[in-house]
């Protein structure tokens, strides 16, 4: 949704226009915020579309948004495509499901599609992890992209992802769509976001506990970011062995960390925080909170912390709004991950440390910067010239000449055929 949002005011000026087809939020349990649609363009054409109810499909072990809505986009999108000329159809979600009905539209009506991969979709990354380990429901999970995922791609025109690894591994996994079109196209960076959710403080309640130095980070937790919280945690707990005085100054909050509906989100966080004995020092928060209010107490925290995840595919999406505070800013990363070359290109006095942590240079590094910040010495990041690479409309132009290949590709072949 973020990224489809952050481009929609930058379309129209590269020559698309634009209509949007979602989920009525009736049919979502996702945190609301209707601050989202001060930045979206008054002229944008948005249909909302229904769902099965959740309260009765859950009885039957379907909850997924994707399964519950596929018919009711079909249905609409089939009306829109019968009624109006359409030139492309972009799957930008990680709904994944409904990628299935590009195959569907672009044989009954000729449109060509393509597929935004923001995550990876079918996935062995939790096959060999213990169940405690595996997401909610995995075993059906598993199965079912298992058998969506080659219909989607069967007949896609063009691939944009996050990371070019998710590419590479769809295209040796389907070997007929190695040639087409595709991109890596990161998310970017919307600066009005932050005037927006400044403008609306009063708007959410403060989570921050402003007796202490707090260390933010807001972002789904999971077992695969354990290593990263084990580098800190370990840091964390030598130094409060060493001196409790200064050290219990710090407070490090992790906010939304589970997918769960509000109240029933189970930590991933606070087990491996006393694991190491610093549970007093952290504080997680399960239950989502809206995009300003991410925002907003991301800019009043007095630094930032992005743990990765173990796989070097990974490549963490919400490094740019937390890069646009401008706040001191720790990030622990798989060495190969993406992350850490944009770190790197787009910002000084960034500390970027690696999941490894096995080195006393690492641990040394990381104390000293906790020093630092006990201490009160907080050290904003700056950013270079090379994050105006990453804006939504730099970004936006990027998605818009994919646009322009798949129409060009699917005319000559409609002219040689």
């Amino acid at each position: 949704m973020q990224r489809v949002r952050m481009s929609l005011p930058y379309f129209k000026e590269f020559g698309w226009d634009a209509e949007v087809v979602v989920v009525d939020e009736a049919y979502s349990e996702i945190v609301r915020d209707r601050l989202l649609l001060q930045s979206i363009p008054s002229d944008i054409k948005i249909h909302k579309v229904k769902a099965l109810n959740k309260s009765w499909t859950s009885k039957f072990g379907l909850g997924s948004l994707a399964l519950r809505s596929m018919w009711y986009y079909r249905k609409r999108v089939n009306l829109l495509l019968k009624t109006q000329k359409f030139d492309l159809i972009y799957f930008s979600t990680t709904q994944f499901p409904l990628c299935i009905l590009g195959a569907y539209w672009k044989k009954r009506f000729g449109v060509p599609y393509i597929i935004d991969m923001q995550d990876p979709w079918h996935s062995n990354y939790y096959k060999d992890k213990p169940k405690q380990q595996q997401p909610p429901k995995y075993w059906f999970s598993y199965r079912l992209n298992k058998y969506l995922e080659p219909i989607a791609m069967k007949s896609v025109d063009g691939l944009i992802s996050v990371s070019e690894n998710y590419i590479t591994i769809l295209k040796n996994r389907y070997p007929h769509i190695k040639n087409i079109p595709h991109a890596t196209i990161t998310f970017g960076a919307y600066s009005p976001d932050l005037k927006i959710a400044a403008d609306n403080r009063e708007s959410f309640p403060p989570l921050l506990n402003p007796a202490f130095k707090n260390i933010v980070y807001i972002g789904r937790g999971g077992a695969d970011m354990y290593k990263a919280l084990a580098v800190l945690f370990k840091t964390l707990k030598r130094a409060l062995d060493t001196n409790p005085g200064l050290f219990n100054k710090l407070r490090f909050y992790f906010i939304g960390t589970s997918y769960a509906p509000t109240g029933q989100g189970i930590p991933s966080v606070l087990p491996i925080a006393q694991e190491y004995g610093v549970q007093n020092s952290v504080i997680e928060i399960t239950d989502r909170i809206s995009y300003y209010h991410t925002l907003l107490t991301l800019q009043q925290a007095d630094a930032l912390f992005i743990p990765g995840s173990d796989d070097p595919n990974y490549t963490a999406s919400k490094i740019y709004p937390y890069l646009l505070t401008q706040k001191p800013l720790l990030a622990i990363f798989n060495s190969q991950s993406s992350v850490v070359s944009i770190l790197n290109q787009c910002t000084l006095y960034v500390t970027v440390l690696s999941i490894s942590g096995e080195d006393g240079a690492t641990d040394n590094k990381l104390y000293a910067l906790l020093t630092g910040w006990a201490d009160g010495d907080f050290q904003n990041i700056q950013l270079t010239n090379e994050f105006d690479n990453y804006s939504a409309r730099c970004l936006a132009l990027q998605q818009v000449a994919m646009f322009n290949q798949v129409i060009q590709n699917s005319e000559d072949k409609n002219t040689f055929n």
